[in-house]
């Protein structure tokens, strides 16, 4: 494709062809990883029918992409492709009285929901990954959701479809009248050919007698078998004495962009469920048990039955987000079924509830039968749909793997089909992990097989072989709702004949005579097991690293975590802080998925200048190191990590740049200047100098630097006499309590001597968390070593070391205990458990009634709390929001916020200046605007306060003021 001039694709929207982009969109969730030649983010469909003709001009195919979640390799491919998710998701029109809306393909599922909430509507098909999937890939992928036992498959919610066609014309899909689709038959033009061509294949009796008994149960929800011609028969007028209008949306559905280039959608919209629901969560002892439980199940008219099994609920743990929401698991249990039922009545819920737990008891399954109600059931359904991404927690080189995740056979016929299925894993001698959608029959399925090896690879074919043939047995669905791509499509023969599978061929040639829309998906398809992103890197293991990967067995098999389930492209709009850069641009280069795949597979390379690639530095860029992707991401892929990792290799190569250099030393910087701090704040504060300073550190000009104290937090305490307080807390006088926020620091000395505590302040040396945020990790090393040195003989559960700055306590409880060696790192470990934020301290002595409500005002005062990145991720929040709302009339609003976007020095940066102020404005200042004027904003955060500063001039203060100001 070396002769194609992608420079003369003349858009509106965006092209791009640098190795950045490319290697960015080589990937989605599935195993599959393949170069596409140039990447479009069209503005409209104007630009489509652009690419579209450019595309039939040079012989290349359009891969249609969205959010880039599919299992199957749909949008993996060498040509174009094509992004509508960056501009191409406006919601168009909502119309709740006919309950319908009309939206653009990139709109993401959940996002529609939040705007169809005022109406008590929503769009029911939901995906484990509905909070970041749009539904233009829905519709692709004809996805199904936990709640298809009500509501179905996305085929079944939609009206209509404006679509581009593959000579560019547009067209709308609809249900038509047979007098309606006669005059389409007549049209001389793509659509006229389309209408005349299917209606003639499906004339014929036996021939819809042939698809109807080739294709699966047609009792069977979820069925994803190639082009959905089944569905024209029965939902059409093609067959006799059927008045069903016919619409070409139902083979649009499931058609994974190779017949038609979506622009815009009608979907049906469904009354909100009843607010009254209940999970019943029975633990079982084996997967036998759960198999038949989910019969038993399905008999009381669950509206959803789900299986969690032990690898899932084991991985789960790992998880610093996910362990919140373990808490209805009891014992150690094989697989946990879990039934929502609802329902208008509460009683009646507890009766349905108890029927299921005593026809459960009756069959002696399950061991225990946790109920979950109201509010907590978002927690559990949090957990299960996490699934996807926890696998990629899995140490060693053996994964599960997405092959046959998708398998559906009828709900009766499980058991029977999961003991064949079983029997094959035996006889291949792999384990396999179950999960999902056992009450519709469909289980995802992933055995565990190690894709770096040859072996691997031949096991990878054999088990989808295998497997086609049994599923075909029990007269189901190779794919249930995931779609074939190019995984499964070179099964199709096996599952339709050959001659179904050859009216498959003849209706794609029907709709894209030259092929240009997704080759190779679905019909054509190349051997499934080519082009997979798995790669033999034990070169990689040579490298000596700085942080310890021992853990993940090595530095590459950490990056290898990300499974491409791209949680962190959540929108603002969700809870949630990653990823601050994504949420900011809307674009998937700024992803944390990005980064991962882009650094896996320029070290896998083992390029000579692998530490010097432009790619690698341009993404890592723009991550603002919030240690969100740590805790959020389900498969723990660390960024904050990999990133210091990486740039410190390329300064060994290439040097440290000034402007880093001196970011890394400010706290060096102010401990040197907090001798004169008059000709500091002069020097930050003349618009001549200031301009000078901020140039060399590569600042923007459009913040200020903040001011040193006139006396540093360690020589006001070394005037003050302490001999009255019998207990002792040390506390760490960190690079900006020490200098900057001085007073903050004062206040808590003064709040632990009321509560007859001595304040140590221990001769430590910075934290290094400006070194470790620009990847200067051999700096950081020498101040972890020292620092907990000093620390090893003093610091106890009974003494321990309180920081009021999330940034810098964070580096001692998460990168320390990984940047030590031997001995060193042993007390690391040892130390971070009694280093503490202040709010976790102050709530110790809470819960021993040391601090009690009576000890403060009783005054009215509403608080609003944004906590810091770090805290949040690493910590908690909590801690700050019960410490507020101890005095009884204080009411304290968690900020929904995540990232401020400040992050450090990112957001004085003059090339992230711009991102820096997107982020805030999204949330956090419209939140701070709308809050009641007397509010106290409150931020534990040094940037996160200069940042509400910058952009809402409101002054935010410490938690620790505002509770010290509350004292009686």
């Amino acid at each position: 494709m070396g002769n194609i001039h992608f420079d003369k694709i003349k858009i509106n929207g965006e092209v791009h062809t640098s190795a950045l982009y490319r290697i960015a969109y080589a990937t989605d969730a599935s195993a599959y990883y393949e170069l596409p030649a140039a990447v479009v983010l069209p503005l409209d469909s104007n630009d489509i029918k652009t690419v579209i003709k450019f595309a039939n001009d040079n012989n290349i195919t359009i891969i249609p992409r969205a959010a880039g979640t599919s299992i199957a390799g749909q949008v993996v491919g060498n040509g174009i492709v094509v992004d509508i998710s960056k501009y191409m998701n406006k919601i168009l029109e909502i119309n709740p009285n006919e309950k319908w809306a009309r939206i653009q393909p990139g709109v993401v599922r959940d996002e529609l929901n939040l705007a169809l909430k005022p109406y008590d509507l929503f769009f029911a098909p939901e995906t484990s990954t509905s909070n970041r999937c749009c539904i233009g890939g829905m519709v692709g992928n004809n996805s199904c959701g936990t709640h298809s036992l009500k509501y179905g498959s996305t085929r079944n919610h939609i009206i209509s479809a404006n679509v581009i066609l593959s000579d560019g014309s547009e067209v709308v899909f609809q249900g038509l009248t047979p007098e309606m689709v006669k005059q389409k038959c007549e049209q001389n033009d793509l659509e006229g050919q389309i209408y005349r061509g299917l209606t003639t294949l499906l004339s014929s009796q036996l021939t819809q007698n042939k698809i109807i008994n080739a294709f699966p149960d047609s009792n069977l929800t979820r069925r994803n078998t190639g082009y959905a011609l089944d569905q024209l028969i029965y939902n059409s007028t093609i067959q006799s004495n059927n008045s069903a209008p016919f619409n070409l949306c139902q083979i649009l559905a499931g058609s994974e962009g190779t017949l038609a280039f979506i622009t815009e959608i009608k979907v049906s919209l469904q009354p909100l469920p009843p607010k009254h629901k209940t999970l019943i969560c029975a633990h079982c002892d084996t997967l036998e048990q759960a198999f038949l439980g989910n019969i038993i199940m399905l008999k009381h008219s669950p509206v959803a039955v789900e299986l969690i099994d032990d690898k899932i609920l084991e991985l789960s743990a790992q998880n610093i987000t996910q362990r919140k929401n373990r808490f209805f698991i009891k014992g150690n249990p094989k697989a946990i079924l879990i039934a929502e039922i609802v329902s208008n009545s509460t009683e009646q819920l507890k009766q349905n509830a108890q029927q299921i737990i005593e026809h459960l008891k009756q069959n002696d399954i399950g061991y225990d039968y946790t109920v979950v109600e109201q509010e907590l059931i978002p927690k559990v359904w949090e957990l299960r749909k996490a699934g996807l991404g926890i696998l990629g927690n899995m140490v060693g080189d053996a994964k599960p793997v997405p092959v046959i995740e998708d398998t559906a056979v009828t709900a009766d016929k499980l058991p029977m089909y999961m003991r064949d299925f079983m029997s094959e894993l035996n006889e291949l001698n792999l384990e396999c992990v179950f999960y999902a959608h056992i009450g519709s029959g469909e289980l995802h399925l992933r055995p565990i097989i190690n894709m770096k090896t040859d072996e691997g690879v031949k096991l990878f074919r054999e088990v989808a072989t295998r497997t086609a043939h049994l599923v075909k047995k029990y007269n189901g669905s190779l794919s249930g709702e995931h779609g074939d791509g190019r995984l499964r499509g070179e099964f199709l023969p096996i599952m339709l004949g050959d001659e179904v599978y050859n009216m498959l061929c003849y209706v794609k040639k029907l709709f894209d005579p030259n092929n240009i829309f997704n080759k190779g998906k679905i019909v054509n398809t190349p051997s499934m097991h080519t082009n997979l992103r798995y790669k033999d890197t034990h070169h990689i293991e040579l490298i000596n690293t700085y942080f310890d990967f021992s853990e993940r067995n090595g530095w590459h098999r950490a990056l290898e975590q990300c499974t491409g389930a791209a949680d962190c492209r959540k929108s603002q709009l969700f809870n949630g802080i990653m990823c601050p850069a994504f949420k900011g641009e809307k674009e998937e280069i700024f992803s944390t998925r990005a980064r991962a795949n882009l650094m896996r597979e320029i070290l896998a390379s083992n390029k000579k200048n692998n530490f010097n690639d432009k790619e690698i530095l341009t993404v890592l860029e723009d991550c603002l190191s919030c240690k969100a992707c740590k805790s959020e991401c389900p498969s723990n892929v660390d960024v904050t990590k990999l990133k210091a990792e990486y740039l410190q290799h390329h300064y060994d190569k290439n040097g440290v740049p000034l402007a880093t250099y001196l970011i890394g030393t400010l706290p060096k910087i102010y401990k040197l200047m907090h001798y004169t701090p008059w000709l500091y704040n002069f020097a930050i504060n003349n618009k001549y100098i200031s301009k000078i300073i901020m140039h060399t550190l590569s600042f923007t000009n459009n913040r200020n630097l903040p001011s040193m104290a006139k006396q540093t937090l360690v020589q006001w305490l070394n005037k003050q006499n302490q001999q009255q307080y019998s207990n002792v807390v040390y506390m760490f006088a960190d690079e900006f309590t020490n200098y900057m926020d001085v007073e903050i620091g004062k206040i808590f000395i003064r709040l632990c001597w009321a509560l007859n505590y001595k304040v140590i302040i221990p001769p430590l040396q910075q934290s290094a968390r400006t070194y470790l945020s620009k990847g200067m990790l051999k700096k950081a090393i020498s101040i972890a070593q020292h620092n907990v040195t000093v620390l090893q003989n003093i610091i106890s559960n009974k003494t321990p070391l309180v920081g009021l700055e999330p940034s810098t306590i964070s580096a001692f409880k998460d990168e320390y205990p990984l940047l030590l060696k031997g001995e060193t790192q042993d007390v690391a470990y040892t130390l971070k458990d009694n280093v503490l934020l202040y709010d976790e301290f102050l709530i110790s002595l809470v819960d021993k009634n040391i601090i009690t409500p009576d000890m403060f005002t009783c005054d009215n005062l509403e608080i609003l709390l944004h906590g810091h990145c770090h805290q949040k991720s690493l910590m908690s929040i909590e801690p700050t929001r019960r410490l507020l709302s101890i005095p009884k009339n204080y009411h304290v609003k968690v900020s929904s916020a995540g990232c401020c976007g400040m992050a450090g020095a990112f957001g004085y940066e003059k090339k992230h200046y711009k991102t820096s102020i997107q982020i805030a404005q999204q949330v956090l200042v419209p939140e701070i605007n709308n809050c009641n004027k007397q509010a106290i904003i409150c931020a534990p955060g040094t940037s996160c306060r200069e940042q509400i500063k910058h952009t809402t001039q409101r002054h935010a203060l410490h938690p620790i003021e505002v509770i010290y100001n509350a004292l009686k």
